[in-house]
């Protein structure tokens, strides 16, 4: 179960990663809206993707 909820972190963290960098980039999702909040989905979704690779890594 662990390895799961690693997983789907991960999952959940790339999703974030294309669509934040997609509508910094083009705007194509969210309409460019902020870029402020572009950014800081970024950070987070990069922050979160480490915390899920290190957590995955430990789990095997």
């Amino acid at each position: 179960m662990p390895k799961a909820l690693a997983i789907s972190g991960l999952v959940v963290a790339v999703l974030l990663l294309l669509i934040s960098g997609m509508d910094l980039a083009v705007g194509v999702p969210l309409g460019g809206v902020s870029k402020a909040m572009d950014i800081t989905f970024l950070i987070a979704a990069a922050i979160m993707a480490y915390v899920g690779w290190m957590t995955f890594r430990e789990q095997a």
